[in-house]
């Protein structure tokens, strides 16, 4: 199997080359690819150093898969001509993810739509995808009809740039960009990618459009704020629900617990609740303080937390990526 990591210097695609390795994914020939300014430099791989090679070259080569973190631009540019050459694209950029001949995939819950005609393959937002983990399951037994969503994001999710802005502001030093446009230590931005004519981040509008196609269901409504944080561990998002259905608040919780790639962490008592803390490094989705919202019927408040870099992008990609290989799709 021959697999291309398309930005393999960044940190999603350094996050790709560990799951890869990690979850054992069936590696024959490893091509690293990023930019110019690191063609001919290395990544390390399973103990082994491979060369990053250029854009036109990975193309060349024909990769059975390739991972893509690299950017929106570079997708829209690079992504069709991989899939011309019989490259299977898995997207972690936004370009794709509302396209209407594009798969947007969370393999837990719509893996099964894919075909070998799916040649770019998208993989949703990383606040998306830990929110849809939990949504869908209690979706399916007593119908969302509308959910509130206020996320705490990593400055992970920005980038190497972001991380660094954070440290030289702990560390009181001035020798790096910023790249927020004010500082993130001990602050709180509500301010995650860009905004919109309506006043909406592209964060926000990501996460009120991309569950509805995920879980293939329009029929409820979905509004977001998207808040930074001077955090690196994860994504955490307190989300209110509101169901078409009454529900039992112990039935929620075993509905959780036995959800595939969903751990639950609610013992209050004990002070036990979801942190990024606990997520960082980890696969899973982590939902706790589970509670029946009292100001109105049908309606339940929980927190749920996510390492953004890997189930929240790498590890989702990756289980795509399996699940093409599993079953013979690529």
């Amino acid at each position: 199997m021959k697999i291309a990591v398309v930005g393999a210097t960044g940190m999603v695609g350094q996050v790709m080359l560990k799951v890869l390795e990690e979850r054992n994914f069936p590696v024959t020939e490893l091509i690293p690819v990023a930019s110019e300014k690191s063609v001919g430099k290395s990544v390390t791989f399973k103990g082994k150093e491979y060369t990053i090679v250029s854009m036109e070259d990975a193309v060349a080569m024909a990769p059975d898969i390739a991972l893509f973190s690299a950017g929106g631009t570079t997708s829209r540019e690079y992504a069709p001509l991989f899939a011309e050459a019989g490259t299977t694209v898995i997207d972690n950029s936004s370009v794709w993810r509302m396209e209407a001949d594009k798969k947007l995939v969370v393999p837990e819950i719509n893996a099964s739509s894919l075909t070998k005609e799916d040649r770019i393959i998208a993989n949703p937002n990383c606040s998306t995808i830990q929110l849809v983990m939990v949504l869908h399951p209690l979706n399916l037994k007593y119908n969302l009809k509308r959910v509130v969503v206020s996320t705490y994001q990593s400055v992970t999710g920005t980038g190497k740039n972001a991380v660094d802005q954070l440290n030289a502001e702990i560390h009181n030093s001035e020798s790096v960009p910023t790249v927020y446009p004010y500082r993130i230590f001990q602050n709180a931005l509500p301010h995650c990618d860009v905004f919109a004519d309506d006043d909406y981040t592209k964060e926000e509008i990501k996460l009120m459009t991309e569950p509805k196609k995920i879980m293939g269901d329009s029929g409820f409504s979905l509004t977001a704020t998207a808040v930074r944080v001077p955090v690196q561990g994860g994504h955490s998002e307190s989300v209110n629900i509101e169901f078409e259905n009454e529900f039992d608040l112990d039935e929620v919780k075993r509905i959780l617990s036995e959800t595939p790639g969903v751990i639950l962490l609610d013992d209050v008592k004990n002070n036990i609740y979801p942190m990024p803390l606990l997520a960082e490094g980890k696969d899973e989705v982590f939902v706790g303080r589970i509670r029946r919202d009292i100001s109105q019927p049908n309606t339940l408040n929980l927190w749920i937390v996510a390492d953004n870099l890997r189930k929240g992008a790498a590890t989702n990609a990756v289980q795509i990526a399996e699940y093409l290989v599993e079953n013979k799709l690529v």
